[in-house]
């Protein structure tokens, strides 16, 4: 999204905020700015407290009758500050404990995989050791989803065998994963119908973690949105405890903080685990080994997915999609030289760096400006019987809030 998006508009609670910027810089904008509009609250509540004491403790004294008068208008008239709310809702859990397996999870060897005549894989030979986590990468239809199924046993290889560990059982979310739910049954029958022993109890309590609140539970999923449907696929995963999770593009659907909250589940998995992912950052620190299905064949690097790019002079697991990023034969070590696409990026992108970094310089001064003001004023509505006047007229909070639109304006500019 850093990469393709410029502009952030965020809807919430009935809300909408335009943020000049792409995500990552929304969400440090955003939580500014409810600090500022927390600071902000507090001293004006304290502000309407202090009148409200003085309108209660003069309202029957005849000599104070026109300031009361004045202070009850003032409070009419006085512009409410609001503090925007964090939505802090989003998927809570982590997978049950692994189950012991043998010490070869999965292992293949002589391996041709396809469909008919068509062969999507050929001569490959793949082992996966108990506790081993890996990430297949690679372009659309070199081969990885084929593979997978392959390992759950959807399709039969073509030639060669896959062979399943000693007690090892399998948890795998497919691509199409939230399509395989019955429609016609709701939300609670689908997790019902898995649900054995002690986890029966517990069945609306998953759900409430997957944001599904009691009246959700009673919904069809032939109504549930997409994002909602993988949701619930992903609670009925998380339901049977396994020692090899299969994850095939998991967070198509999911918002960026269910992403996130998936991620850290993920990393306390102690299980093996196979994913297939387009997603750089969401694979970063997941997995030790990367394997990356081309030309019929696969290719293994260790470490995670950074490790992986930097070998493979790409900024992006999207570049693999282009045709230039391939291996040349006889390069240093087996590693490919840099395509142009990707040389072409990171210039544009060291180009655009320098311009941020250029306007954002030439109007640091102002914002530093803006900001001392803000403060200034802050420490005025913090001592209201130092500054009768200006707070009487309602003037304080006319210059806080022209101050504060002009501030957000130059963090605006400076950041996009």
């Amino acid at each position: 999204m850093d990469r393709v998006t410029s502009r952030t508009i965020e809807i919430t609670l009935g809300n909408i905020q335009d943020y000049k910027c792409g995500y990552t810089e929304y969400v440090r904008q955003r939580l500014e700015r409810i600090e500022t509009q927390q600071a902000a609250y507090e001293n004006q509540q304290k502000q309407i407290a202090d009148i409200e004491k003085f309108i209660e403790r003069f309202r029957y004294k005849a000599t104070k009758a026109k300031q009361v008068q004045s202070r009850i208008k003032l409070l009419d008239k006085m512009d409410k500050v609001e503090v925007d709310t964090l939505d802090n809702s989003s998927i809570s859990f982590r997978f049950p404990p692994a189950p012991h397996s043998g010490r070869v999870v999965i292992e293949g060897s002589n391996l041709t995989l396809g469909y008919g005549k068509l062969e999507v894989l050929k001569n490959v030979d793949f082992v996966l050791e108990r506790g081993g986590k890996i990430a297949f990468v690679g372009r659309n239809g070199e081969g990885k989803s084929t593979f997978v199924k392959s390992i759950v046993g959807e399709i039969e290889p073509l030639q060669g065998e896959i062979r399943t560990g000693h007690q090892v059982i399998i948890g795998y979310y497919a691509q199409n994963q939230a399509l395989l739910l019955d429609p016609e049954k709701t939300v609670f029958q689908i997790i019902d119908e898995i649900a054995v022993g002690d986890i029966r109890p517990k069945i609306r309590s998953i759900l409430g973690s997957f944001l599904f609140s009691t009246e959700d539970t009673e919904k069809k999923v032939k109504v549930l949105s997409g994002g909602e449907k993988s949701r619930l696929a992903l609670a009925k995963l998380l339901l049977s405890p396994v020692n090899l999770l299969i994850l095939d593009e998991p967070t198509n659907h999911l918002d960026m903080a269910s992403k996130d909250v998936l991620k850290n589940a993920l990393l306390q998995y102690e299980g093996s685990m196979i994913l297939v992912s387009h997603d750089r950052d969401f694979l970063q620190g997941l997995t030790e080994k990367v394997i990356e299905f081309k030309d019929g064949g696969i290719n293994t690097y260790i470490g995670d997915v950074y490790d992986f790019l930097e070998k493979r002079k790409l900024g992006t697991l999207q570049e693999l999609q282009s045709r230039h990023g391939v291996k040349v034969e006889g390069a240093d070590e087996g590693r490919p030289s840099e395509n142009k696409d990707s040389y072409a990026l990171r210039k544009q992108q060291e180009a655009e760096t320098r311009k941020i970094r250029n306007r954002i310089h030439k109007i640091e001064q102002e914002i530093e400006e803006l900001g001392k003001k803000l403060r200034a004023i802050e420490e005025k509505m913090a001592t209201p019987e130092a500054h009768t006047a200006e707070i009487s007229s309602g003037s304080l909070y006319a210059d806080y809030a022209k101050i504060q639109t002009k501030w957000r304006s130059s963090k605006h500019v400076g950041r996009n």
